[in-house]
């Protein structure tokens, strides 16, 4: 499949851009498992983003009912349009697969709703490194409309969303996904199943999109939670009292006494604290504001 590859994008006078942070996944065998980590059944539209050449469309159209193929590479769009049209066109796209020529960063989540008949969506995608960080905001930002996202991205950035507090991975991502979802590891991807090849290791991880339920850890302002967990680890050498008055949010003394009545040292640092821990802090001072 890596020669079929590059045969094919050279027939088409295309190549692997850069810009866009293209490496296609080329081994069959890998796709088909990433696929049956998602567990299709032909009642469900799916949608992909990053169609590439068509290594995970395919077993995707197989899969499911429905496949909505986002792609940014006009030539790519270009490629498959050409190879699609029935039994002559034998490596074409399946008839059940819609491409759409569309930046997923600037995506309008409602439409892909009505575009999957109004259900949550099912997203599969091969992420370019270079859209990683900004795409997983952009789930965190839309959850209540994504039912799952099977991601393939940098093994370092899964191992991030994995970490534990206390450690040097621990991060703002970590923090804010776990209030919208549960991350599970699924599989380490190398370099040599993808043209060109990568210099770095992928993951393939499941987000499965279900908000902590507020019995467990009570009612919580998830805006007020971005600014303390963006604020304090913003400047991860700082404690967390001096990085959370950058925030601005409340004089300092006060915001002192917050982090005492959330049961906390102001000493810490961020990547010390538990979710749970962030979101005692963000009521306590949610009160505080609201006196």
């Amino acid at each position: 499949m890596y020669q079929q590859s590059k045969k094919l994008l050279k027939e088409q006078g295309l190549a692997a851009s850069k810009k866009l942070g293209q490496n296609f996944l080329v081994h069959r065998h890998t796709a088909k498992r990433i696929v049956d980590y998602a567990e299709l059944s032909k009642q469900d539209t799916v949608l992909e983003i990053g169609v590439g050449l068509g290594a995970l469309t395919r077993p995707l159209a197989e899969a499911a009912g429905q496949v909505i193929g986002l792609e940014a590479d006009s030539g790519i769009i270009r490629l498959h349009e050409e190879q699609q049209g029935g039994p002559e066109h034998p490596d074409g796209l399946p008839e059940n697969v819609q491409l759409l020529h569309q930046d997923v960063l600037k995506a309008n989540y409602e439409e892909l709703v009505q575009r999957c008949h109004g259900k949550k969506l099912k997203i599969i995608a091969n992420l370019p490194y270079s859209i990683s960080s900004p795409f997983l905001f952009q789930l965190i930002e839309h959850h209540e409309q994504i039912d799952f996202a099977v991601v393939m991205l940098q093994k370092e950035v899964a191992q991030r969303l994995l970490a534990q507090p206390g450690t040097k991975e621990y991060g703002v991502p970590t923090v804010l996904l776990r209030t919208v979802a549960t991350v599970k590891m699924l599989m380490s991807v190398g370099p040599e199943e993808f043209h060109p090849r990568p210099k770095i290791d992928s993951a393939v991880i499941r987000i499965s999109f279900s908000p902590l339920s507020e019995r467990a850890v009570g009612a919580f302002d998830h805006n007020l939670l971005k600014i303390v967990v963006n604020s304090t680890f913003g400047q991860r050498r700082k404690t967390l009292l001096n990085g959370l008055a950058s925030s601005g949010l409340l004089s300092k003394d006060v915001l002192r006494e917050c982090i005492l009545q959330a049961e906390l040292l102001p000493s810490v640092r961020a990547e010390q604290l538990a979710l749970e821990e962030f979101i005692r802090l963000t009521q306590v001072i949610t009160k505080h504001k609201n006196q």
